[in-house]
C-alpha cells in the first residue's frame, strides 16, 4: 500500500507582507501596528512575517480590524 499523502491543493500557501497588504489594501505601517496591537495573525519566520489568507479573513470576520488603532 501507498503511504497517504497529502495533496498539494490542500495546502495553503503562505503569504508574505506585501501579499497581504495588496489584498486588504492597506499600507506596511497598517499591517504592523495590526499585529503589534490588534493580534492580526501573524508568523515570524527569521527576519520576515507570514500570514495564512484563512486566518486573515478569520480575524477580519471577528472584528480584529473592526476599530481605528489611531484611538489608542
Amino acid at each position: 500500500m501507498e503511504a497517504s499523502s497529502v495533496s498539494e491543493s490542500n495546502i495553503e500557501k503562505w503569504s508574505t507582507l506585501k501579499e497581504v497588504q495588496e489584498y486588504l489594501g492597506v499600507g506596511r505601517e497598517t499591517m504592523l501596528q495590526w499585529i503589534a496591537k490588534r493580534n492580526m495573525p501573524a508568523y515570524k519566520v527569521g527576519r520576515l512575517w507570514k500570514f495564512k489568507l484563512s486566518d486573515i479573513d478569520e480575524w477580519i470576520r471577528s472584528g480584529g480590524a473592526a476599530e481605528s488603532i489611531d484611538a489608542e
